[in-house]
């Protein structure tokens, strides 16, 4: 489709808007302002304009020689930069230079406080921390710094590529107190070495109704914690609207696209933070001193029999035990309490031992 100006042969139109463009982008309301005070100042006097601005003569006559430097042009009272116009510049000792460069090339894990005490060492100079980091910086720019990238080699052919790491923002959550059961729900993972073998318990707990679940499994990666995920959708009686893990790779890949096709929010800690999964790290320490611990031997040898003892242990931890923090009822009561009355009848405990 065409398109057609309909100023076009119109004499002085690209002047025109020319002039709309500089006028609407270039001047700005700070230099208007200025303008209309200056109009003040040159009908009313010093004082006047002072006392109605509380702008100093001085700033007057810098906003007047601004505007007659620019032969009138308003733009020339837009505000200015005022970063300085000589910087400093930072020294720093060539043989530090040079030493650093050779340190970092022989060891490239090697940081700025160690090679801090090593050029007191070496050379008698102190440089703080945060100098060296920004020596390392200026280093970096220029290319100095030897750059090591982890790489990957094909089996069948032999050929070494460099691996790309693509880093994904992960949601975070902080202080958060959920209001219904299945607002949050806490996933982590309790290792156990028995007899030089590796076992891996997957636990679950709704941070508002203490209702748990757990199942072990021979080995830990994604796809054994989607299985544990979708047991446990099926288990628990309510829906779960969000899922807090810790940054372990058993919570990626294939766990993280299953959370999505529920539409499930996933949160992660804070790296190094454990306490932020203080709900289901309580647990874990529940679990292991009265159950896990008395059943190490079918762990080890009958997986199958351990996760049909643990679902036997849970039904009861979650019908029967009573919990302080929900004033000496079972999870299971709880819920039941906090539904209508219609709805309460509803749900059921469901397992698929």
């Amino acid at each position: 489709m065409r398109q057609f100006n309909k100023f076009r042969g119109t004499k002085g139109f690209i002047v025109l808007w020319e002039r709309v463009l500089r006028f609407r982008y270039m001047i700005t309301e700070q230099a208007k302002e200025r303008c209309r005070i200056l109009a003040y100042w040159e009908k009313y006097g010093d004082l006047a304009t002072e006392e109605a601005f509380n702008v100093s003569r001085s700033t007057l006559y810098r906003w007047q020689e601004a505007l007659n430097a620019s032969l009138g042009k308003l733009e020339g009272l837009n505000k200015k930069s005022t970063s300085p116009k000589k910087r400093n510049v930072r020294i720093v000792d060539e043989r530090v230079t040079t030493f650093v460069i050779e340190q970092r090339k022989l060891h490239y894990r090697l940081g700025k406080k160690k090679l801090a005490t090593m050029i007191k060492d070496e050379f008698d100079i102190v440089y703080s921390e945060s100098k060296l980091g920004r020596i390392f910086n200026d280093l970096k720019k220029k290319g100095l710094l030897p750059k090591y990238i982890k790489v990957s080699m094909y089996a069948k052919s032999g050929k070494v590529y460099e691996r790309s790491i693509k880093k994904r923002k992960k949601l975070r959550i902080k202080d958060y107190r959920p209001e219904r059961s299945g607002d949050l729900v806490q996933i982590d993972t309790v290792i156990k070495f028995i007899n030089g073998v590796k076992r891996y318990v997957h636990t679950a707990i709704d941070v508002e109704s203490d209702f748990t679940f757990a199942l072990a499994y021979t080995t830990l990666s994604s796809k054994t914690s989607t299985e544990f995920m979708k047991r446990l959708i099926d288990v628990v009686p309510f829906t779960i609207k969000r899922v807090q893990t810790d940054n372990g790779l058993e919570f990626e890949k294939y766990f993280r696209d299953y959370l999505k096709t529920k539409n499930i929010t996933h949160f992660h800690n804070y790296p190094r933070c454990p306490k932020m999964n203080a709900f289901i790290e309580r647990f874990n320490r529940t679990i292991q001193e009265d159950f896990i611990n008395w059943h190490l031997m079918a762990l080890r040898d009958d997986i199958h029999r351990f996760n049909t003892e643990l679902v036997d242990w849970l039904l009861w931890y979650n019908t029967k035990r009573p919990h302080e923090s929900l004033g000496m009822v079972s999870p299971l009561r709880y819920i039941v309490m906090t539904l209508p009355a219609k709805k309460s009848h509803m749900w059921w405990t469901r397992t698929f031992y």
